[in-house]
């Protein structure tokens, strides 16, 4: 009972943050889930994309109180080009993921988290700009960063929200708000094949021996999610994205360092 009270206060935790920056928050759940928990590197990779799965898909029902979706729906198109890259992605990051050995997966694992955190923390300048490219080009480069997003979703079992915002702002010049709720439509396909090709893994087990410490963890994220939502003008986003990606490098740092010994 203590465990699954502490992954919904952790879960709660996570989603205030992810609500308030506007992403799941799954990058800062898994070092939990590591460190606190202490799950092996593979298994808190399957919960991590377990929790995101819920999350993901209650962010998309609360935006949708919000937003028009219609206006959503109409860059549909787009979204099945990212896509596309992202569910092959997926695939290959799976596999890879449950042939290569723990210690080096851990490493892998941090430096993608590394490269996530310098994303957040060079956020607001990268939003600025959009690559002036042809139509030809959009597709091609939309199927190849979809790729590499797929690959990162399922190798830390995250929704890929870092990743997908900026590609649909960057390369093809979508409003950053309609941009979030793409980027939650995208990554619950995505989610659900990492999630269907580690069971076929064999790796569901850790899904079903820790269903109600997910359910407990999935809870505390919505619902800190909804409410971070509601705080988000009292904060400065920029500062919190700043401090927040040098305590992900930090974690990152630790798993790469402290490999050997786990």
């Amino acid at each position: 009972m203590k465990k699954n009270f502490l992954s919904f206060i952790t879960g709660f935790f996570v989603g205030n943050l992810g609500g308030l920056l506007g992403l799941g928050g799954a990058e800062f759940r898994l070092p939990i889930l590591l460190y606190v928990f202490h799950f092996t590197i593979l298994s808190a990779i399957v919960v991590n994309l377990s929790v995101s799965f819920f999350t993901v898909v209650f962010s998309f029902i609360f935006r949708g109180m919000v937003l028009d979706f219609s206006v959503v729906f109409s860059y549909i198109l787009i979204a099945v080009n990212i896509l596309v890259g992202s569910l092959l992605g997926s695939y290959l990051g799976v596999n890879f993921a449950t042939s290569i050995k723990q210690n080096l997966l851990k490493k892998i694992v941090a430096i993608i988290l590394i490269l996530i955190a310098l994303l957040l923390i060079f956020h607001q300048s990268i939003h600025h700009y959009t690559i002036d490219i042809s139509e030809f080009y959009k597709i091609t480069l939309g199927l190849f960063l979809g790729l590499i997003i797929g690959i990162v979703s399922s190798m830390l079992g995250v929704a890929g929200g870092e990743l997908i915002i900026p590609t649909l702002t960057l390369v093809y010049g979508i409003d950053i708000k309609i941009a979030g709720s793409l980027s939650l439509l995208i990554s619950i396909p995505t989610i659900i094949l990492g999630l269907y090709k580690y069971s076929k893994k064999g790796q569901s087990e850790i899904i079903k021996s820790e269903k109600t410490f997910i359910v407990f963890m999935a809870l505390g994220s919505i619902i800190g999610s909804f409410t971070g939502s509601l705080f988000l003008y009292r904060f400065s986003s920029e500062t919190l994205r700043i401090f927040l990606g040098v305590i992900l490098i930090i974690s990152a740092l630790k798993m790469i360092f402290m490999s050997k010994k786990n």
